[in-house]
Protein backbone atom coordinates (compact mmCIF):
# COMPACT_ATOMS: atom_id res chain seq x y z
CA UNK A 1 0.00 0.00 0.00
CA UNK A 2 1.54 3.31 -1.34
CA UNK A 3 0.20 6.39 1.38
CA UNK A 4 -1.69 8.96 -0.89
CA UNK A 5 -1.21 11.97 0.37
CA UNK A 6 -3.40 15.33 0.27
CA UNK A 7 -2.35 17.38 -2.70
CA UNK A 8 -0.99 20.72 -0.50
CA UNK A 9 0.56 18.02 1.88
CA UNK A 10 1.99 19.89 4.67
CA UNK A 11 2.76 18.38 8.26
CA UNK A 12 4.43 21.67 9.47
CA UNK A 13 1.19 23.77 9.00
CA UNK A 14 -1.10 21.10 10.77
CA UNK A 15 1.03 20.45 13.33
CA UNK A 16 1.30 24.42 14.06
CA UNK A 17 -2.24 25.15 13.99
CA UNK A 18 -2.68 21.85 16.75
CA UNK A 19 -0.20 23.44 19.07
CA UNK A 20 -1.46 26.64 18.54
CA UNK A 21 -5.41 25.63 18.90
CA UNK A 22 -6.20 22.52 20.16
CA UNK A 23 -6.66 21.21 23.80
CA UNK A 24 -5.67 17.73 24.02
CA UNK A 25 -7.06 14.95 26.41
CA UNK A 26 -5.29 13.95 28.90
CA UNK A 27 -1.54 15.97 28.52
CA UNK A 28 0.30 18.19 29.61
CA UNK A 29 -0.22 20.87 26.84
CA UNK A 30 3.48 22.18 26.66
CA UNK A 31 4.98 18.36 26.67
CA UNK A 32 3.43 16.88 24.12
CA UNK A 33 4.23 16.62 20.40
CA UNK A 34 1.34 15.25 18.11
CA UNK A 35 1.84 13.53 14.93
CA UNK A 36 0.49 15.60 12.30
CA UNK A 37 -1.56 12.32 9.89
CA UNK A 38 -2.20 12.69 6.46
CA UNK A 39 -4.34 9.39 5.93
CA UNK A 40 -4.83 6.01 6.77
CA UNK A 41 -6.09 2.64 4.77
CA UNK A 42 -7.33 -0.69 6.24
CA UNK A 43 -4.33 -1.49 9.26
CA UNK A 44 -2.02 1.77 8.51
CA UNK A 45 -1.80 5.69 8.92
CA UNK A 46 0.58 7.64 7.56
CA UNK A 47 2.68 11.10 8.15
CA UNK A 48 2.80 13.66 5.40
CA UNK A 49 6.32 12.47 5.14
CA UNK A 50 4.87 9.29 3.90
CA UNK A 51 6.02 7.44 6.66
CA UNK A 52 3.55 4.65 7.22
CA UNK A 53 2.89 3.06 10.43
CA UNK A 54 0.61 -0.37 11.46
CA UNK A 55 -1.85 0.48 14.05
CA UNK A 56 -1.59 -2.04 16.59
CA UNK A 57 -3.43 0.50 18.91
CA UNK A 58 -6.76 0.92 16.52
CA UNK A 59 -6.54 4.18 17.94
CA UNK A 60 -8.55 4.06 20.89
CA UNK A 61 -9.04 0.57 20.51
CA UNK A 62 -11.93 1.25 18.25
CA UNK A 63 -11.55 0.60 14.36
CA UNK A 64 -12.16 -2.79 14.40
CA UNK A 65 -13.53 -2.66 10.92
CA UNK A 66 -10.01 -0.97 10.29
CA UNK A 67 -9.58 2.62 8.67
CA UNK A 68 -11.47 4.29 6.13
CA UNK A 69 -13.74 0.60 5.04
CA UNK A 70 -15.01 1.64 1.83
CA UNK A 71 -18.78 0.10 2.41
CA UNK A 72 -18.59 2.36 5.82
CA UNK A 73 -17.87 5.24 4.17
CA UNK A 74 -20.17 5.46 1.37
CA UNK A 75 -23.16 4.66 3.68
CA UNK A 76 -22.30 7.63 5.70
CA UNK A 77 -21.80 9.65 2.32
CA UNK A 78 -25.12 8.21 1.42
CA UNK A 79 -27.00 9.23 4.36
CA UNK A 80 -25.64 12.74 4.46
CA UNK A 81 -27.28 13.17 0.97
CA UNK A 82 -30.42 11.90 2.41
CA UNK A 83 -31.03 13.31 5.97
CA UNK A 84 -27.77 14.74 7.72
CA UNK A 85 -29.76 14.74 11.44
CA UNK A 86 -33.10 14.42 12.84
CA UNK A 87 -33.80 14.89 16.59
CA UNK A 88 -33.87 12.00 18.53
CA UNK A 89 -37.93 12.37 19.18
CA UNK A 90 -38.70 11.01 15.81
CA UNK A 91 -38.51 7.43 13.83
CA UNK A 92 -35.70 7.50 11.87
CA UNK A 93 -34.98 4.09 9.27
CA UNK A 94 -31.16 4.01 10.51
CA UNK A 95 -31.90 4.55 13.51
CA UNK A 96 -34.28 1.75 13.63
CA UNK A 97 -32.58 -0.33 12.12
CA UNK A 98 -29.38 0.20 13.76
CA UNK A 99 -31.13 -0.56 17.49
CA UNK A 100 -32.23 -4.04 15.91
CA UNK A 101 -29.25 -4.92 14.91
CA UNK A 102 -27.69 -4.39 17.95
CA UNK A 103 -30.78 -5.89 20.03
CA UNK A 104 -30.17 -9.33 17.75
CA UNK A 105 -27.07 -9.72 18.57
CA UNK A 106 -27.17 -9.10 22.52
CA UNK A 107 -27.34 -11.49 25.15
CA UNK A 108 -31.18 -12.45 26.40
CA UNK A 109 -33.86 -10.20 26.58
CA UNK A 110 -31.43 -6.97 26.12
CA UNK A 111 -33.71 -6.14 23.05
CA UNK A 112 -34.25 -1.92 23.71
CA UNK A 113 -31.13 0.34 22.89
CA UNK A 114 -30.78 4.09 24.21
CA UNK A 115 -28.25 5.80 22.02
CA UNK A 116 -25.14 7.76 23.14
CA UNK A 117 -22.72 9.72 21.93
CA UNK A 118 -19.85 7.42 23.12
CA UNK A 119 -19.13 4.99 25.81
CA UNK A 120 -18.89 7.55 29.25
CA UNK A 121 -22.34 8.92 27.87
CA UNK A 122 -23.45 5.14 27.90
CA UNK A 123 -22.13 4.43 31.65
CA UNK A 124 -23.53 7.61 32.85
CA UNK A 125 -27.24 6.60 31.55
CA UNK A 126 -27.03 2.76 32.97
CA UNK A 127 -26.43 4.00 36.28
CA UNK A 128 -28.95 6.25 36.13
CA UNK A 129 -31.21 3.72 34.94
CA UNK A 130 -30.21 1.17 37.74
CA UNK A 131 -31.02 4.15 40.39
CA UNK A 132 -34.12 4.81 39.04
CA UNK A 133 -35.28 1.29 38.67
CA UNK A 134 -33.76 -0.01 41.89
CA UNK A 135 -34.73 3.08 44.34
CA UNK A 136 -31.50 2.70 45.24
CA UNK A 137 -28.03 4.89 44.92
CA UNK A 138 -24.37 2.87 45.39
CA UNK A 139 -22.93 1.85 43.00
CA UNK A 140 -20.17 -1.11 42.91
CA UNK A 141 -17.00 -0.93 40.51
CA UNK A 142 -13.30 -2.87 40.06
CA UNK A 143 -10.63 -0.79 41.06
CA UNK A 144 -8.70 -2.05 37.66
CA UNK A 145 -11.32 -0.42 35.58
CA UNK A 146 -12.27 2.38 33.56
CA UNK A 147 -15.49 3.70 32.57
CA UNK A 148 -15.29 7.10 31.19
CA UNK A 149 -14.14 10.45 32.24
CA UNK A 150 -17.82 12.18 32.77
CA UNK A 151 -18.83 13.03 36.13
CA UNK A 152 -20.05 9.17 37.34
CA UNK A 153 -18.00 7.51 34.92
CA UNK A 154 -15.00 9.10 36.05
CA UNK A 155 -15.62 7.70 39.64
CA UNK A 156 -16.70 4.28 38.84
CA UNK A 157 -13.70 4.52 37.23
CA UNK A 158 -10.70 2.67 38.76
CA UNK A 159 -7.76 3.78 37.26
CA UNK A 160 -5.52 7.05 38.25
CA UNK A 161 -7.22 8.62 35.77
CA UNK A 162 -10.07 9.13 38.45
CA UNK A 163 -7.88 10.92 41.33
CA UNK A 164 -7.83 14.63 40.20
CA UNK A 165 -11.51 14.59 39.52
CA UNK A 166 -13.09 11.94 42.71
CA UNK A 167 -15.52 13.85 44.51
CA UNK A 168 -15.24 11.23 47.05
CA UNK A 169 -19.18 11.53 47.74
CA UNK A 170 -20.85 10.48 44.43
CA UNK A 171 -22.04 6.74 45.48
CA UNK A 172 -19.06 5.10 44.14
CA UNK A 173 -17.85 1.98 45.82
CA UNK A 174 -14.48 0.33 44.09
CA UNK A 175 -13.67 -3.56 44.65
CA UNK A 176 -11.14 -5.70 43.97
CA UNK A 177 -11.72 -8.29 40.39
CA UNK A 178 -9.89 -10.96 39.79
CA UNK A 179 -6.46 -11.00 37.98
CA UNK A 180 -4.10 -13.88 38.95
CA UNK A 181 -0.74 -12.48 37.99
CA UNK A 182 -1.27 -10.14 41.05
CA UNK A 183 -3.69 -11.46 42.48
CA UNK A 184 -5.30 -9.28 46.02
CA UNK A 185 -6.18 -12.50 47.73
CA UNK A 186 -2.90 -14.44 47.35
CA UNK A 187 -4.07 -17.11 45.16
CA UNK A 188 -2.53 -19.87 42.97
CA UNK A 189 -4.94 -20.89 40.85
CA UNK A 190 -7.57 -19.43 38.24
CA UNK A 191 -10.29 -21.32 40.79
CA UNK A 192 -8.52 -19.65 43.92
CA UNK A 193 -8.80 -16.44 42.43
CA UNK A 194 -12.39 -16.49 40.91
CA UNK A 195 -13.70 -18.11 45.12
CA UNK A 196 -11.73 -15.46 46.75
CA UNK A 197 -12.88 -12.51 44.17
CA UNK A 198 -16.30 -13.87 44.94
CA UNK A 199 -15.84 -14.06 48.73
CA UNK A 200 -14.15 -10.29 49.08
CA UNK A 201 -17.35 -8.38 46.70
CA UNK A 202 -20.06 -10.81 48.73
CA UNK A 203 -18.34 -9.39 51.87
CA UNK A 204 -18.60 -5.67 50.50
CA UNK A 205 -21.94 -6.05 49.41
CA UNK A 206 -22.57 -6.98 53.14
CA UNK A 207 -20.54 -4.72 54.61
CA UNK A 208 -22.02 -1.57 52.13
CA UNK A 209 -25.41 -2.83 52.75
CA UNK A 210 -27.46 -4.89 49.82
CA UNK A 211 -30.27 -2.12 50.46
CA UNK A 212 -28.35 0.55 49.49
CA UNK A 213 -27.10 -1.03 46.32
CA UNK A 214 -27.84 0.39 42.74
CA UNK A 215 -25.57 -1.82 40.65
CA UNK A 216 -22.92 -4.05 39.91
CA UNK A 217 -20.49 -2.26 36.73
CA UNK A 218 -17.71 -4.97 35.31
CA UNK A 219 -15.60 -4.39 32.14
CA UNK A 220 -16.52 -7.66 31.05
CA UNK A 221 -12.85 -8.30 29.52
CA UNK A 222 -11.60 -5.19 31.49
CA UNK A 223 -9.42 -2.64 28.33
CA UNK A 224 -7.26 -0.27 29.22
CA UNK A 225 -6.77 -1.47 33.00
CA UNK A 226 -4.60 -4.49 31.53
CA UNK A 227 -7.17 -7.01 29.54
CA UNK A 228 -7.78 -9.14 32.37
CA UNK A 229 -9.94 -12.44 31.11
CA UNK A 230 -11.83 -12.65 34.32
CA UNK A 231 -11.78 -16.90 35.31
CA UNK A 232 -14.33 -19.23 34.78
CA UNK A 233 -17.42 -19.08 37.06
CA UNK A 234 -16.87 -15.51 38.08
CA UNK A 235 -19.60 -13.24 35.79
CA UNK A 236 -21.52 -16.06 36.44
CA UNK A 237 -21.06 -15.70 40.48
CA UNK A 238 -21.56 -11.80 40.23
CA UNK A 239 -24.97 -12.64 38.19
CA UNK A 240 -26.19 -14.63 41.39
CA UNK A 241 -25.07 -12.29 44.27
CA UNK A 242 -27.20 -9.67 42.06
CA UNK A 243 -29.86 -11.74 41.70
CA UNK A 244 -30.15 -12.52 44.95
CA UNK A 245 -29.59 -8.85 46.27
CA UNK A 246 -31.58 -7.30 43.85
CA UNK A 247 -28.97 -5.66 42.54
CA UNK A 248 -28.35 -4.45 38.40
CA UNK A 249 -25.74 -5.87 36.71
CA UNK A 250 -23.80 -4.37 34.52
CA UNK A 251 -21.62 -5.01 31.39
CA UNK A 252 -19.62 -2.31 30.42
CA UNK A 253 -19.06 -3.49 26.73
CA UNK A 254 -17.42 -0.44 25.03
CA UNK A 255 -13.83 -2.01 24.70
CA UNK A 256 -14.78 -5.60 24.24
CA UNK A 257 -17.90 -5.44 22.16
CA UNK A 258 -18.53 -5.97 18.53
CA UNK A 259 -15.99 -8.54 17.67
CA UNK A 260 -13.02 -7.48 19.37
CA UNK A 261 -12.68 -10.87 21.84
CA UNK A 262 -13.80 -13.13 19.09
CA UNK A 263 -17.55 -12.66 19.70
CA UNK A 264 -20.15 -10.49 19.51
CA UNK A 265 -19.86 -9.22 23.15
CA UNK A 266 -17.45 -10.94 25.08
CA UNK A 267 -20.45 -12.20 27.76
CA UNK A 268 -21.15 -14.34 25.13
CA UNK A 269 -17.86 -16.44 25.97
CA UNK A 270 -19.21 -17.12 29.53
CA UNK A 271 -22.95 -17.59 28.83
CA UNK A 272 -23.72 -14.41 31.56
CA UNK A 273 -26.96 -12.12 30.48
CA UNK A 274 -26.68 -8.51 32.22
CA UNK A 275 -29.01 -6.28 32.88
CA UNK A 276 -27.67 -3.55 30.75
CA UNK A 277 -25.11 -3.64 28.47
CA UNK A 278 -22.88 -0.37 27.55
CA UNK A 279 -21.03 -0.11 24.32
CA UNK A 280 -19.73 2.36 21.77
CA UNK A 281 -16.68 2.06 20.04
CA UNK A 282 -16.58 -0.73 17.81
CA UNK A 283 -20.29 -0.33 16.96
CA UNK A 284 -18.94 1.51 14.11
CA UNK A 285 -15.95 1.84 13.96
CA UNK A 286 -15.48 4.91 15.50
CA UNK A 287 -16.06 6.42 12.25
CA UNK A 288 -19.06 8.98 13.37
CA UNK A 289 -19.41 9.24 17.52
CA UNK A 290 -21.97 6.41 18.25
CA UNK A 291 -22.79 4.46 22.01
CA UNK A 292 -25.61 2.98 23.70
CA UNK A 293 -27.20 1.20 26.78
CA UNK A 294 -28.91 -2.05 25.70
CA UNK A 295 -31.49 -2.92 27.82
CA UNK A 296 -33.66 -5.49 29.86
CA UNK A 297 -37.41 -6.30 29.80
CA UNK A 298 -37.75 -5.54 33.52
CA UNK A 299 -35.77 -2.31 33.46
CA UNK A 300 -37.41 -0.81 30.02
CA UNK A 301 -40.99 -1.75 31.42
CA UNK A 302 -39.99 0.62 34.28
CA UNK A 303 -39.93 3.83 32.03
CA UNK A 304 -43.25 2.37 29.94
CA UNK A 305 -45.05 4.82 31.43
CA UNK A 306 -43.01 7.06 33.92
CA UNK A 307 -40.57 9.08 31.47
CA UNK A 308 -37.20 8.42 31.86
CA UNK A 309 -35.10 11.35 32.96
CA UNK A 310 -32.46 12.09 30.67
CA UNK A 311 -31.79 12.89 27.24
CA UNK A 312 -28.95 14.11 24.14
CA UNK A 313 -29.55 15.85 21.05
CA UNK A 314 -27.71 13.75 19.35
CA UNK A 315 -28.86 10.73 20.24
CA UNK A 316 -28.70 8.07 17.46
CA UNK A 317 -27.71 10.54 14.97
CA UNK A 318 -28.07 9.57 11.57
CA UNK A 319 -24.78 9.43 10.46
CA UNK A 320 -23.94 7.42 13.06
CA UNK A 321 -26.44 5.22 12.75
CA UNK A 322 -26.04 4.64 9.11
CA UNK A 323 -22.46 4.26 10.13
CA UNK A 324 -23.34 1.08 12.60
CA UNK A 325 -25.50 -0.59 10.13
CA UNK A 326 -23.05 -0.99 7.65
CA UNK A 327 -20.54 -1.76 10.25
CA UNK A 328 -22.23 -4.37 11.44
CA UNK A 329 -23.61 -6.09 8.58
CA UNK A 330 -19.67 -5.98 7.17
CA UNK A 331 -18.84 -7.30 10.03
CA UNK A 332 -21.63 -10.51 9.22
CA UNK A 333 -20.55 -10.69 5.61
CA UNK A 334 -16.82 -10.67 5.77
CA UNK A 335 -17.08 -13.26 8.93
CA UNK A 336 -14.72 -10.30 11.30
CA UNK A 337 -15.96 -11.83 14.39
CA UNK A 338 -14.85 -15.31 13.73
CA UNK A 339 -11.46 -13.75 11.77
CA UNK A 340 -10.81 -11.86 15.13
CA UNK A 341 -11.34 -15.29 16.92
CA UNK A 342 -9.02 -17.05 15.06
CA UNK A 343 -6.13 -14.43 15.18
CA UNK A 344 -6.51 -14.88 19.00
CA UNK A 345 -6.26 -18.70 18.55
CA UNK A 346 -3.58 -19.18 16.19
CA UNK A 347 -1.92 -16.13 15.47
CA UNK A 348 -1.40 -13.73 17.94
CA UNK A 349 -2.00 -15.89 21.48
CA UNK A 350 0.80 -18.87 19.81
CA UNK A 351 3.10 -15.52 19.32
CA UNK A 352 2.78 -13.80 21.68
CA UNK A 353 3.57 -17.16 24.03
CA UNK A 354 6.54 -17.74 21.79
CA UNK A 355 8.11 -13.95 22.24
CA UNK A 356 7.51 -14.45 26.06
CA UNK A 357 10.18 -17.32 26.10
CA UNK A 358 12.62 -14.84 24.38
CA UNK A 359 12.47 -11.71 26.35
CA UNK A 360 12.93 -11.66 30.22
CA UNK A 361 11.22 -8.24 30.65
CA UNK A 362 7.76 -10.07 29.40
CA UNK A 363 6.30 -11.33 32.79
CA UNK A 364 2.73 -12.59 31.73
CA UNK A 365 0.75 -12.55 28.39
CA UNK A 366 -3.24 -13.04 28.59
CA UNK A 367 -5.96 -11.84 26.13
CA UNK A 368 -8.65 -13.24 23.82
CA UNK A 369 -9.28 -12.25 19.82
CA UNK A 370 -8.12 -9.30 18.97
CA UNK A 371 -7.32 -8.15 22.59
CA UNK A 372 -4.27 -8.88 24.58
CA UNK A 373 -1.91 -7.57 26.89
CA UNK A 374 2.04 -8.05 27.45
CA UNK A 375 2.76 -7.22 30.77
CA UNK A 376 6.47 -5.61 31.12
CA UNK A 377 8.60 -6.61 34.40
CA UNK A 378 11.36 -6.19 35.66
CA UNK A 379 11.84 -9.17 37.02
CA UNK A 380 9.75 -12.28 36.66
CA UNK A 381 10.60 -14.19 39.66
CA UNK A 382 9.17 -11.09 41.57
CA UNK A 383 6.82 -9.40 38.80
CA UNK A 384 8.25 -6.04 39.62
CA UNK A 385 6.79 -3.98 37.19
CA UNK A 386 8.76 -2.23 34.36
CA UNK A 387 7.73 0.80 35.71
CA UNK A 388 6.15 1.92 38.98
CA UNK A 389 2.35 1.96 39.18
CA UNK A 390 1.38 5.57 37.34
CA UNK A 391 4.36 6.50 36.68
CA UNK A 392 5.76 9.57 34.77
CA UNK A 393 8.54 11.43 33.67
CA UNK A 394 12.64 9.89 34.27
CA UNK A 395 10.17 6.73 35.72
CA UNK A 396 8.88 6.04 32.98
CA UNK A 397 12.05 6.16 30.78
CA UNK A 398 11.93 2.22 30.21
CA UNK A 399 8.43 2.55 28.90
CA UNK A 400 8.98 5.63 26.69
CA UNK A 401 11.91 4.09 25.49
CA UNK A 402 10.26 1.29 24.28
CA UNK A 403 7.30 2.80 22.72
CA UNK A 404 9.53 4.51 20.93
CA UNK A 405 11.58 1.80 19.33
CA UNK A 406 8.21 0.66 17.50
CA UNK A 407 7.39 3.76 16.30
CA UNK A 408 10.46 4.16 14.62
CA UNK A 409 10.04 0.37 13.60
CA UNK A 410 6.45 1.72 11.87
CA UNK A 411 4.88 0.18 14.73
CA UNK A 412 2.18 2.25 16.22
CA UNK A 413 1.61 0.23 19.94
CA UNK A 414 -1.11 0.91 22.99
CA UNK A 415 1.27 1.35 25.82
CA UNK A 416 -0.37 1.77 29.52
CA UNK A 417 1.68 2.05 32.41
CA UNK A 418 3.95 -1.09 32.08
CA UNK A 419 2.34 -2.60 29.22
CA UNK A 420 1.72 -3.19 26.09
CA UNK A 421 -1.72 -4.31 24.39
CA UNK A 422 -2.00 -5.78 21.54
CA UNK A 423 -5.25 -4.98 19.62
CA UNK A 424 -4.64 -4.27 15.86
CA UNK A 425 -8.02 -4.14 13.58
CA UNK A 426 -10.16 -6.98 13.67
CA UNK A 427 -9.52 -6.90 9.92
CA UNK A 428 -5.96 -7.30 10.10
CA UNK A 429 -4.59 -9.82 7.83
CA UNK A 430 -2.35 -13.06 9.30
CA UNK A 431 0.52 -11.44 7.65
CA UNK A 432 -0.03 -8.16 8.60
CA UNK A 433 -0.61 -8.88 12.62
CA UNK A 434 2.67 -11.51 11.91
CA UNK A 435 4.21 -8.45 10.63
CA UNK A 436 3.54 -6.30 13.52
CA UNK A 437 3.85 -9.11 16.06
CA UNK A 438 8.16 -9.66 14.63
CA UNK A 439 8.30 -5.33 15.06
CA UNK A 440 6.79 -5.37 18.59
CA UNK A 441 9.57 -9.02 19.64
CA UNK A 442 12.33 -6.66 18.17
CA UNK A 443 11.30 -3.36 20.11
CA UNK A 444 11.38 -5.71 23.42
CA UNK A 445 15.06 -5.98 23.07
CA UNK A 446 14.57 -1.90 24.40
CA UNK A 447 12.66 -3.27 27.39
CA UNK A 448 14.94 -6.20 28.19
CA UNK A 449 17.94 -4.06 28.71
CA UNK A 450 16.05 -2.34 32.06
CA UNK A 451 15.50 -6.26 33.59
CA UNK A 452 17.49 -7.42 36.68
CA UNK A 453 19.25 -9.89 33.80
CA UNK A 454 20.31 -7.60 31.64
Amino acid sequence: MTPHLPADADGATVKAADRAHVFHSWSAQALIDPLAVAGAEGSYFWDYDGRRYLDFSSQLVNTNIGHQHPKVVAAIQEQAGRLCTLAPGFAVDVRSEAARLIAERTPGDLDKVFFTNGGAEAVENAVRMARLHTGRQKVLSAYRSYHGATAAAINLTGDPRRWPSDTGSAGVVHFWGPFLYRSPFHAATEAEECERALAHLADTIAFEGPASIAAIILETVPGTAGIMVPPAGYLAGVRELCDRYGIVFILDEVMAGFGRTGRWFAAEHWGVTPDLITFAKGVNSGYVPLGGVAISAAIAETFATRPYPGGLTYSGHPLACAAAVATIRTMEEEGVVGHAAHLGRNVIGPALAEIAERHPSVGDVRGLGAFWAVELVRDRETREPLVPYNASGADNAPMAEFAAACKAAGLWPFVNMNRVHVVPPCTVTEAEAKEGLALLDEALTVADRHTASA
